[in-house]
Order: C-alpha cells, then structure tokens, then sequence
C-alpha cells in the first residue's frame, strides 16, 4: 500500500474506509432518513451569509441542522487525521504544476479558482456530486446517479490524462 502524499503516512486499508463509508451512509438512511451528499451541504453553508432566494429555499434552511454538522465533522476528521498521522503544515508547494507552468502564488489561486467554477458548475449540472452519486446514489441503483458517476470518472479519466501526458 503506497503511503499518504503529504507526509509518507501509511494509508488506510481501503476496506477499512469502504466500511467507514458505508456506516456513514447508512446511518443517515435509516436513523435519520437523508440522503449523504456533499454539494448540498455547501449550499446550506452559503445560506449563511447570502440572501440570495435560492438559499432561502424550505430545502436549503430545514436541512442545516445535520448537514453543518456533517461538514464540520469532515473538516474535523481531516485534522485530526493530519494530527495523528504526523502533523500538518500547509504549503504553497504543488509538485509538477510549479516545476512545469510555474505561475507562482496568485496564479496557483487563480488555477484553483477555475478548476472550483468547473467542478461547481458540474455538481450542479449532474445534481449532485460524486458522493451523492457514487455513493448513495448507485447503492441505491438509481440510473441517474449511474449515468453520473460515469460522468465523473470518464472526465476524471481524460483530464488526467490531458493534464500529465499534454500539459505535464
């Protein structure tokens, strides 16, 4: 098993975060009755600090008691991952992008930026995102999840692809 990128940390055993997963996925379903999806969570945080109609929405506003808090605890279990694996420490530094475009800081951001819109604009256009579809959504064998979840790995397969045998 090849160790975490960051800090050489060894990795979890996949079927040891398959079965973490799945514990996540259906105690919501059948404690709680909802469906695990990251994207909406994301619009329940921006409903926040933005009036704008479409986070006011019944849907948007009545589900923030447990999706907050599902996010928080991701944010949360990513830290406590980091700390428990060695330490965290964040850095500018991104392998292959600084050594072949090199654009520096502001373009990093900018780079990040786009790639955010593009991945936003898909979430929205599949309605939903990869753990709402792959997860949730193909354990429950909804065609619309399994057209997506294609989707997202087909495009996943040709920008990598672009990416280091193109631009790297």
């Amino acid at each position: 098993m090849e160790p975490l990128i960051l800090n050489g940390a060894p990795a979890i055993h996949w079927a040891i975060a398959g079965a973490g997963i799945a514990a996540v996925t259906l105690t919501l379903l059948y404690l709680a009755n909802r469906r695990l999806g990251i994207s909406t969570g994301f619009e329940d945080a921006c409903s926040l600090v933005l009036a704008a109609p479409y986070f006011r929405r019944d849907a948007v506003i009545g589900a923030r008691g447990w999706r907050l808090p599902l996010l928080a605890g991701l944010v949360l279990g990513g830290f406590v991952s980091a700390i428990g694996s060695g330490g965290w420490a964040p850095t500018w530094h991104l392998g292959m992008f600084d050594t072949t475009i090199g654009w520096g800081p502001m373009g990093k951001v900018v780079w990040m930026f786009v790639g955010g819109l593009f991945i936003g604009f898909g979430t929205r256009l599949a309605g939903g995102c990869t753990s709402g579809h792959g997860i949730f959504g193909l354990s429950n064998l909804e065609l619309p999840s399994l057209i997506s979840t294609l989707s997202f790995m087909g495009a996943g397969l040709v920008t990598t692809n672009l990416v280091y045998r193109v631009i790297f």
